[in-house]
């Protein structure tokens, strides 16, 4: 071979490694998490690359207040601590890449932190190159990167007012607080309504006097069938029973020994709708009523099943639509998809022709879809073996209220029976379950029959015994979270995304605290509100905080100026932080003598509060630095050493477990609290354990339990 032959030979080899290398150049897709990405990268195949940004890349400094007020509020965002390794191989990855595409979850927030890559990666502004997907299935993934679209600033700048107005609140009354009550104190604009609707609620259980009333409840006897009505008043008219005296005065007008009769029948059939699909605030309040789960494991959950699920099909797959949603709304090809499947699986009567239509909130965007499956053909029995016991719990909720939402309503035949001697009027109501309708996939919403006897206009009766009950009103109970998450959602405080870091925040904190799934405010929380309340009113005023989420609502649709919004929130706020920090006096917390001395110095110790409650230290802090917890004596006797005795502690997480009062020279340890007595099989101790409907004992080494005390 010539030497020009070589040389041509050679020239066309690195011309050919060139092309080679520009054809194998992946497409990169920047999303949030990992397993999202996991998923993502399996349905896009080898000409992609998809890597996560692990959430936000930049926000505001921690150490200042980091908004410009004198410059329209322009926020000066840094990259977050411990993200330059991430940013580091983003920008490694764009370079290398034939094009990137910022595919972060399809709400504001995600919306922020595409457009927050964007700036870090130098890209193009006007490129087309944000993808969103409201479900993670490989057909929803695919369409969606067939049309890619610029990134939607008026989302950005909605997110970026949000910020900035938590940011000015944060960040203007948190030194307030420092220096007037103590260090290491906090304000938020949402979780300041939050707090001031659980004292709110408190005091009215502290201001509230009960008042006594009574009920007859009488047995009556139609032939050999007995059923039972309640005192309803009197000629027809509705009575209440305000003491014994008045309880005496209708039991004196009945003669025992003659019959009743039965004066009015009212047959109805009743017909309960099924409820729309989930949004975020129902999902969050039906899984802790129906599960207990609180609203951030309720949310971690929720993000598991919408990332993606391993299936064993290969590829993972997500379960469930995006999770942050106001919106009843259902596409109409999984309405199809479910009709398909009700009338297979249950029979045409169960489908319904009008699926329930959901009323959507004042300032719901309906931008997504409800929570649903992204196929009803994954039933949760299916699923079962691939999730975790939280996860199926979950997707078993979702699953069966979006496949009740598109079936027909239950009918229940109700009967209501009037029955009266001298004047005297008892009501008795009935009710059969004559359909199920969605009721057989929702379970829990069937309800109890009460069957009556065939009673009909003119029947005689028999009363068998009254029995007066004593009774006196009950104050309004404390919130639970499902509770407070539907206040705010109701007085339109706050949107999806912030319900679960808003119950979180004000527990961190230790303003309120969690009793029997209860909230309670803490003396801390009552004492940060107090002043809140008088010095920034606004801030704790349910309508304007409603006011202000609307405005956030019209900067996404594009109908208001972001800088406007916050330049006519922060005006009249500075005004009142320049008057608080003037006229607020400084608040002695003062500590309590706890009635023991330090084991150190001697000196007395005294009670304080800490970032998990009260603990006791020495009074000559910083001197002595000597602390102890706050422990509950049960009196009952440690089973492990037999000379100390049980006492209620706290981990640091918060959670209440059961030690031995000589620790650490006993280490006895328990979750659950003992009881003081041994198992009758195996004598190893006993503990109560709470469940649902009250408490039960069992031991805890075998299968030995006693009935729930309730």
């Amino acid at each position: 071979m010539s030497l020009a032959t070589k040389q041509e030979s050679t020239t066309k080899k690195k011309t050919t490694r060139r092309k080679v290398s520009r054809t194998n150049q992946k497409k990169l897709v920047i999303v949030e998490s990992p397993s999202k990405a996991k998923t993502i990268g399996k349905y896009l195949g080898r000409t992609y690359k998809v890597v996560a940004s692990l959430g936000h890349v930049r926000d505001l400094p921690k150490s200042r207040m980091g908004v410009d007020i004198d410059h329209d509020y322009q926020p000066d965002y840094i990259s977050i601590r411990g993200k330059g390794d991430v940013i580091k191989e983003l920008r490694k990855d764009a370079k290398a890449a034939k094009a990137v595409y910022l595919a972060s979850d399809p709400d504001r927030e995600g919306e922020a932190i595409a457009w927050h890559v964007a700036n870090l990666l130098k890209m193009d502004p006007t490129e087309k190159n944000r993808v969103t997907f409201h479900e993670i299935t490989k057909d929803a993934v695919k369409e969606a990167f067939k049309e890619p679209r610029t990134i939607n600033m008026n989302l950005v700048d909605a997110q970026q007012a949000r910020r900035v107005l938590d940011r000015l609140v944060g960040y203007s009354i948190s030194p307030i607080l420092w220096k007037k009550v103590k260090k290491g104190l906090s304000a938020g604009r949402v979780q300041s309504v939050a707090l001031n609707l659980i004292i709110q609620r408190e005091n009215e259980i502290r201001n509230f006097v009960p008042e006594e009333y009574w009920t007859i409840d009488a047995d009556f006897k139609k032939g050999r069938e007995k059923f039972q009505a309640s005192f309803y008043g009197q000629n027809g008219k509705k009575a209440n029973l305000k003491n014994q005296e008045a309880v005496q005065a209708v039991l004196q007008q009945l003669d025992r020994q003659q019959d009743f009769s039965i004066t009015k029948v009212d047959r109805r059939e009743r017909r309960r709708m099924p409820q729309p699909p989930f949004t975020t605030s129902t999902m969050q309040q039906d899984a802790n009523r129906r599960l207990n789960f609180r609203t951030r494991k309720t949310m971690m959950a929720a993000q598991q099943l919408y990332e993606g699920i391993n299936i064993g099909q290969g590829a993972a797959v997500g379960l469930i639509t995006y999770m942050r949603t106001d919106s009843t709304r259902i596409a109409g090809v999984a309405k199809h998809e479910a009709s398909t499947f009700i009338h297979e699986h249950y029979g045409a009567e169960y489908a319904a022709t009008k699926p329930v239509k959901g009323k959507l909130q004042e300032g719901a965007q309906d931008a997504h879809e409800a929570i649903r499956p992204t196929s009803v053909n994954r039933t949760p029995a299916e699923m079962k073996e691939f999730l975790t016991p939280d996860q199926y719990k979950l997707y078993n909720l979702i699953w069966s209220r979006f496949v009740a939402s598109q079936m027909t309503p239950q009918v229940t035949d109700t009967m209501a029976v009037t029955i009266t001697q001298n004047g005297v009027d008892f009501r008795a109501n009935g009710s059969k379950v004559k359909f199920d309708g969605f009721t057989k996939v929702y379970k829990g919403s069937q309800g109890k029959d009460n069957i009556l006897p065939n009673l009909e206009e003119g029947d005689a009766v028999k009363m068998v015994a009254d029995n007066p009950a004593q009774h006196f009103t009950q104050p309004p109970a404390r919130f639970t979270e499902a509770a407070l998450v539907k206040t705010l959602e109701e007085n339109g405080v706050g949107r999806p995304s912030t319900y679960a870091p808003t119950l979180d925040t004000i527990q961190r904190r230790y303003y309120v605290k969690l009793e029997s799934r209860h909230f309670e405010p803490t003396e801390l929380g009552e004492i940060v509100n107090d002043l809140i309340t008088k010095q920034f009113p606004d801030i704790v005023n349910v309508k304007f905080t409603a006011e202000v989420e609307d405005s956030l609502d019209k900067i996404e649709e594009g109908k208001e100026n972001w800088v406007q919004v916050v330049d006519g929130f922060y005006k009249p706020f500075s005004k009142e932080v320049a008057t608080a920090e003037e006229q607020v006096a400084k608040i002695e917390m003062k500590d309590e003598l706890a009635g023991s001395n330090c084991e150190i110095c001697g000196a007395p110790m005294v009670i304080k509060m800490g970032k998990y409650g009260k603990f006791y230290a020495c009074s000559r802090f910083p001197n002595c630095r000597n602390t102890k917890a706050i422990v509950k004596d049960t009196g009952v006797e440690c089973p492990l050493c037999h000379q100390g005795t049980v006492v209620e502690r706290k981990s640091k997480k918060n959670r209440v477990f059961y030690g031995c009062s000589r620790y650490p020279d006993c280490d006895f340890l328990s979750w659950d609290r003992p009881i003081g007595r041994d198992c009758p099989k195996d004598g190893h101790f006993l503990v109560e354990k709470k469940v649902k409907g009250g408490k039960q004992v069992l031991c805890p080494n075998g299968d030995y339990k006693e009935e729930v005390q309730k």
